[in-house]
């Protein structure tokens, strides 16, 4: 069994921060990708930041510059700093991480997170 915590959502106003996070526990082998999504009200949830487990990164074009994805193996933890947040970053942050579970299987599967709010909003 795994699990996903996340944490770090909240209100913020436009040009502010947030940091997230996302540690994954239980039954775990190693970990390949660990990524983010957003999901805004009416829309389809999109990528937003990938970390391969060699730490290439990945970003959408719309948070380059203004987000950073970052990964502490030690920890099973994959963070999001978002700076100079836009009301358009208004979202829910799902973090999303690919487990494999036993030796004995070379099967990563994908787990996601319960989602955390962001509000960027005056």
């Amino acid at each position: 069994q795994v699990q996903l915590v996340e944490s770090g959502g909240g209100l913020v106003q436009p040009g502010g921060s947030l940091r997230l996070s996302c540690a994954a526990t239980g039954s775990i082998f190693s970990i390949n990708a660990m990524g983010w999504y957003r999901q805004a009200p009416g829309k389809q949830r999109e990528m937003v930041a990938i970390i391969t487990n060699g730490g290439n990164t990945n970003y959408a074009d719309s948070v380059k510059g203004r987000f950073t994805i970052s990964r502490d193996n030690a920890k099973n933890t994959v963070y999001l700093q978002m700076n100079s947040l836009k009301p358009e970053d208004t979202a829910v942050y799902l973090c999303n991480v690919e487990i494999r579970t036993h030796a004995s299987s070379s099967y990563y599967a994908d787990n996601w997170g319960q989602g955390t709010q962001v509000t960027v909003s005056s």
